[in-house]
C-alpha cells in the first residue's frame, strides 16, 4: 500500500512539473491530473464466490450489556449470483443475520452477527455460512473479545454526602 501511494504521488509530481515547463505565457490552461490508485483485484472464480473484507471480528474488551452488533462485509468474486443459504451461530448467545436476496458478481454483502454481551469474560464464536459459493459451501467465520464485569460496590468511586 505505501508503494501504491508512493508511486501515486511520483506521479503526481511528475505531472505538475512537466507541466509547469510546458506552460506557454501567451496561452494560461488549467489542467487537473486524475491519478487512479488501483485497488486490489479479486481473484475470480467461475461460479458463485465469496471473499470476505475480514474473517474474525474482534469486539475487543467492551462493558457489560454493550451493542453487541457487528457485521461481516463480502463480495462476490464470481460469475454467477451467490446465494446465502443460512447461517448459524456456535451457541445461542451468537446470532447472525441471513441476506435475503442474492449478491450479484462483483457486489458486495452483509452478514450481521449480534452476539449476547450480557455474558461476562473472555468469547470466542462462530458462523457458520451455507451457500453455493465454490469450494467454501460452509464457510466459517470468527467474532471474539471480551466482556467486562460490572463494577463492584468496592471498585465503584466513593460518591460524597
Amino acid at each position: 500500500m505505501k508503494k501504491i501511494l508512493l508511486v501515486a504521488m511520483l506521479v503526481v509530481f511528475g505531472a505538475v512539473s512537466s507541466n509547469a515547463q510546458t506552460k506557454s505565457k501567451a496561452k494560461k490552461s488549467k489542467k487537473t491530473v486524475a491519478v487512479k490508485v488501483a485497488t486490489p483485484k479479486l481473484p475470480s472464480v467461475e461460479g458463485a464466490g465469496m471473499v470476505f473484507e475480514n474473517e474474525t471480528i474482534d469486539y475487543g474488551t467492551i462493558p457489560h450489556n454493550a451493542d453487541g452488533k457487528r457485521e461481516f462485509i463480502f463480495t462476490n468474486n464470481g460469475n454467477k449470483p451467490l446465494i446465502i443459504e443460512s447461517t448459524q451461530g456456535s451457541c445461542g448467545c451468537t446470532v447472525p443475520t441471513t441476506p435475503k436476496e442474492p449478491i450479484a458478481p462483483g457486489a458486495k454483502g452483509v452478514i450481521g452477527v449480534k452476539y449476547a454481551t450480557d455474558r461476562v469474560g473472555q468469547f470466542t464464536k462462530t458462523v457458520t455460512i451455507k451457500s453455493n459459493a465454490v469450494g467454501q459451501e460452509n464457510k466459517i467465520v470468527t467474532i471474539k473479545g471480551n466482556v467486562l464485569g460490572d463494577p463492584t460496590p468496592a471498585d465503584a468511586p466513593a460518591t460524597k454526602s
